[in-house]
């Protein structure tokens, strides 16, 4: 993989074969859906109350930054050459540590411990058709067809349908608990589509370690300054924090690769498989009761059946 060529190459990347599209997506969306239980159950090893916010965006923080410094040590290692930002890809990386960390995950660890896992992946996976709306009517990356639209409707329903609260038809929701966890989804998208721009100019596993590092950062400091602490330490919390660290370099550093290689639509479709395998990750490591009620049966059906519609519609605007 080269640093800085444009994907329009006479011989197709490796990372746009269906097979490596498939597998790879398919990968990513399995470490992603394990980060929802395994983040709630490392708040009960470390000791981190579902109250101390502070706390939570100084865990964020630290394996964040800590993730982006082992991609970019890996990436240096593997290249023989020091793999470090430099004047052009400056602004791309502040951009992306923005809207990829610390906007995604102020809202997300916030959001997540006041929010049952399963919801919480649920509303995750809308992620997909935020960002083919974003790269359609934002930055005209795609074309926005009706089967494109149907999709995002079914996907958007199964959102409002796990919300749904038993009794009637209001809405069991709140500000800081799914509410915070759609803020944080809205800034992915806008990262997914950003990675798709930056990375044809940029080496995408350098935009991926270095806005890491530089958001990871951030998050800390804002975590230290507002009264987070961390003094409980386990070997299982050391592990699995150490699991969560490199679940974190892997999959954004292989999602980095794809975007740059494929459009934002036919990438960010393999998102349903997030939260259905937070659903099913939740259910058996967290013993969520909610896990697989009818409406969030249905809810998973209709996400899958928007991502279905989307990934039939043409991938090319």
């Amino acid at each position: 993989m080269s640093d800085n060529h444009s994907v329009s190459t006479d011989k197709p990347s490796f990372f746009s074969r269906p097979a490596a599209v498939f597998f790879g997506s398919m990968a990513c969306c399995l470490l992603w859906g394990s980060a929802f239980p395994a983040i709630k159950v490392g708040y009960r090893f470390f000791e981190i109350a579902s109250e101390d916010s502070a706390s939570q965006i100084l865990f964020a923080g630290l394996r964040f930054s800590l993730s982006g410094l082992l991609v970019l040590i890996f990436a240096s290692l593997s290249r023989r050459k020091a793999v470090v930002p430099t004047r052009a890809s400056a602004g791309p990386i502040l951009v992306l540590a923005l809207f990829q960390t610390i906007l995604q995950y102020l809202f997300f660890y916030i959001g997540l411990a006041h929010a049952a896992g399963t919801r919480s992946s649920i509303i995750n996976g809308s992620s997909a058709f935020l960002a083919i709306l974003i790269s359609a009517l934002i930055f005209r990356q795609e074309t926005l067809t009706g089967r494109k639209i149907a999709g995002c409707v079914l996907g958007l329903a199964g959102v409002v349908l796990v919300n749904l609260g038993g009794g009637g038809f209001g809405f069991d929701m709140t500000l800081t608990g799914e509410g915070f966890i759609l803020f944080a989804t809205t800034a992915y998208a806008m990262s997914t589509v950003l990675i798709r721009r930056f990375s044809q100019k940029n080496d995408p596993v350098l935009l991926s370690g270095a806005q890491f590092f530089i958001g990871g950062l951030v998050l800390a400091l804002l975590g230290l300054a507002f009264g987070g602490r961390i003094t409980h330490f386990t070997a299982g919390g050391i592990a699995l924090f150490a699991y969560l660290v490199l679940l974190s370099s892997a999959a954004y550093t292989l999602w980095s690769v794809l975007l740059k290689n494929n459009p934002v639509s036919r990438i960010s479709v393999y998102s349903f498989m997030i939260p259905v395998f937070g659903v099913i990750l939740s259910a058996l490591f967290l013993r969520e009761s909610s896990a697989f009620n009818l409406r969030t049966l249905a809810a998973l059906a209709l996400v899958s059946a928007g991502i279905y519609i989307v990934n039939r519609a043409p991938a090319r605007s």
